[in-house]
């Protein structure tokens, strides 16, 4: 067995960064920028109201209170989009509308609130208002010519709205990884058909489909293919041609039928190894004609679990992502998480919660690789050394899975 930081290391060397793309902002969260972007125009454009209400001069107001308030003549009003009709006089008063440019001449806005209409052409204003009350001055949140992002920030919801202020419609990003899951074996059945005898519904392909998906991966659905060896290789070599990296599940242990390690031993760069963690100790680690292909044991916990591991984390590796690693955290065991030596790392299955004096784990239900059912019930796996186990009280890192 190999060392789980040796193991990953291993793959991590192989990975190349994909290229950058120009793709549309829309489809942009979760990249990682390739360009520098500069405002091209202040942000916003022109001075605007930030309330509802009335674009005065301020001095008009200068003795106005709530029991003797001064009454303005309205002169026009100014909707969001358009713009005052004329500068604003002496005695007058502008209906302003949020986000409506501050009409020449005004200083000051006033709150509808602070208001009470006379009749259809005058306010009756009841409180003084300073100098540049709840206007916006241009340029407020970028300046022309000012640096917005730089290359290497991640791109979220937040950011996509800042592009698309500064009116770009498109982005030069590193590229959002095509990632092909195929599912191997011949005792696999897909739909709800009565099982035959030895025969198991295919949950891998599903789970990993979502997890590319929740990873920031465009997933491909390769399908399910059986224990043959020249269907296998055909099918990876078709499949480097549409895709940027590959996952299989199945077929890398020690058996007579694990084709999977054998087919990539004998077309591409094969890494296999006995890695030393549990679950998911076999890991079959290939390059072929440039494209990664991960090879996950069969056994749902497992394949899962070497997703999280070596799979993910290599491919975010590929879209330039600084945030490669699941986040971990330190919680306190509520109950023993108990194990024996055997030279492995434990990865537990556990409920995260996080209470008043910190983060606290219990177990989520069944650890064996077949028990998909409790890794649906964890957030967390907890990262148990070798050795007899957690007590309960003690802390343990945590991989957080949400």
């Amino acid at each position: 067995m190999i060392p789980l930081d040796e193991a990953k290391a291993r793959i991590n060397a192989a990975i190349q960064p994909l290229a950058a793309v120009q793709v549309p902002i829309a489809e942009a969260r979760g990249l990682v920028l390739a360009q520098e972007v500069l405002a091209q125009e202040d942000i916003p454009p022109f001075d605007n109201t930030a309330m509802d209400g009335f674009a005065v001069r301020s001095a008009d107001l200068a003795s106005a209170t709530a029991d003797s308030p001064v009454e303005l003549v309205v002169a026009a009003t100014i909707a969001a989009g358009s713009v005052a009709p004329r500068a604003l006089m002496a005695g007058e008063a502008m209906r302003i509308m949020t986000g409506a440019p501050i009409p020449d001449g005004a200083d000051a806005i006033i709150m509808v609130e602070l208001t009470e209409p006379v009749g259809e052409h005058a306010v009756r204003c009841n409180s003084a208002v300073p100098v540049k009350n709840h206007i916006r001055p241009a340029g407020d949140d970028l300046k022309a010519g000012a640096t917005v992002f730089v290359p290497g920030e991640v791109l979220g919801a937040h950011h996509l709205g800042v592009l698309a202020s500064v009116g770009l419609e498109s982005v030069l990003v590193t590229a959002r990884p095509r990632v092909g899951v195929f599912s191997t074996g011949d005792e696999l059945v897909v739909g709800p058909e009565p099982l035959q005898p030895g025969q198991i519904r295919d949950s891998n392909r599903p789970t990993l489909l979502a997890l590319v998906a929740e990873a920031g991966f465009q997933p491909v659905d390769l399908g399910s293919l059986p224990d043959d060896d020249s269907v296998i290789a055909a099918a990876l070599r078709n499949a480097v041609g549409r895709c940027d990296a590959l996952i299989t599940s199945g077929g890398v242990s020690m058996g007579d039928f694990d084709y999977v390690k054998a087919v990539l031993m004998r077309l591409g760069e094969l890494s296999w190894m006995q890695v030393a963690i549990k679950p998911a100790k076999p890991l079959a680690f290939g390059v072929l004609l440039g494209t990664p292909i991960f090879g996950l044991p069969g056994n749902p916990v497992s394949s899962a679990v070497s997703f999280e591991l070596f799979a993910r984390p290599a491919i975010r590796q590929m879209m330039a992502r600084p945030d490669t690693e699941r986040v971990h955290q330190w919680a306190v065991a509520d109950d023993p998480l108990l194990r024996s030596p055997d030279g492995k790392i434990h990865f537990v299955r556990v409920v995260v919660t996080q209470q008043s004096d910190g983060w606290h784990i219990r177990s989520a239900g069944g650890q064996g690789s077949h028990q998909l059912a409790a890794l649906a019930a964890a957030n967390g796996l907890a990262i148990v050394a070798d050795g007899d186990g957690v007590q309960a009280g003690a802390r343990v890192q945590v991989m957080m899975l949400q």
